[in-house]
């Protein structure tokens, strides 16, 4: 099974619903980063959920990843973390029945959402310090901010570089692509030689696969443990197999991403 929900055409698409020994090509854009780049293409992007929890669980996906319906809700195969959620929301309508204050149902909800894996995209570009691919990770708004200005300028992706930036901190992180207006002017010879090599050969959508880290459900279940949730309501011990479920609910390390990406 793919790792990821959509990919290419499709997972451009996707922000428009109001969702191997191989070197890995993804790159770290935290705030200050910035690039000069080419665009291939605007479909170089893949769709994932990713699981985390921010200064605790790095990003990982799970090797079986949950089946989700077009919306991107879980219709089946939930991963640990997803039943994990789910146990914590049905927690919520529990206390929310019982007659729990509006703040103290809200608490089991928040830290049920920590549980749920998140979309969150891959997007491909071609760096022209160094004439290779390099891959982003990118939050949702952030993938639909680069999205409409490659799609801006889709006819002139072979005649125009930018540059990509992150700015800000947290919440106020922006990330932007700025088309590079007077590229004889400020991009150097070897940037413009590079740039000249754009489109001899297409993104290999297949290195995709190498920007993430997978875990199996030994490992989801350490990192459930980690990020302080009893296994035992899932009938899990450290080292023991999760037992069988059905039923659905509404690169070499793990990515860090900080509370700067998360869609809150």
């Amino acid at each position: 099974m793919s790792l990821f929900t959509k990919m290419g055409e499709a997972a451009a698409a996707a922000t428009d619903n109001t969702g191997g020994a191989q070197e890995s090509p993804i790159t770290s854009f935290k705030s200050g980063s910035s690039f000069k780049v080419g665009v291939k293409s605007v479909y170089d992007v893949a769709e994932y959920y990713g699981y985390s929890i921010y200064k605790k669980v790095n990003t990982f996906v799970p090797k079986n990843p949950a089946k989700r319906n077009n919306r991107g809700f879980v219709e089946s195969d939930p991963t640990l973390w997803d039943r994990a959620a789910d146990l914590l929301y049905a927690d919520a309508k529990a206390a929310k029945d019982a007659g729990a204050s509006e703040e103290a149902v809200k608490k089991i909800t928040d830290e049920a959402y920590l549980y749920r894996g998140k979309q969150r995209f891959l997007r491909a570009f071609y760096d022209l310090s160094t004439g290779k691919d390099i891959v982003v990770d990118l939050s949702p708004k952030q993938e639909k901010t680069l999205k409409a200005v490659i799609e801006k300028y889709s006819k002139k992706l072979g005649t125009i570089a930018f540059e990509l930036t992150k700015t800000g901190a947290s919440t106020n992180a922006v990330v932007a692509l700025s088309p590079i207006i007077d590229m004889d002017e400020d991009l150097t010879e070897e940037e413009r030689k590079n740039f000249a090599k754009l489109g001899e050969k297409p993104f290999d959508m297949a290195l995709f696969e190498t920007c993430l880290y997978v875990a199996d459900e030994d490992e989801q279940t350490k990192n459930l443990v980690v990020a302080g949730f009893d296994i035992s309501r899932l009938g899990l011990t450290i080292g023991a197999a999760a037992p069988a479920q059905s039923g659905g609910s509404d690169a070499d390390k793990p990515l860090d991403i900080s509370d700067e990406d998360l869609p809150f």
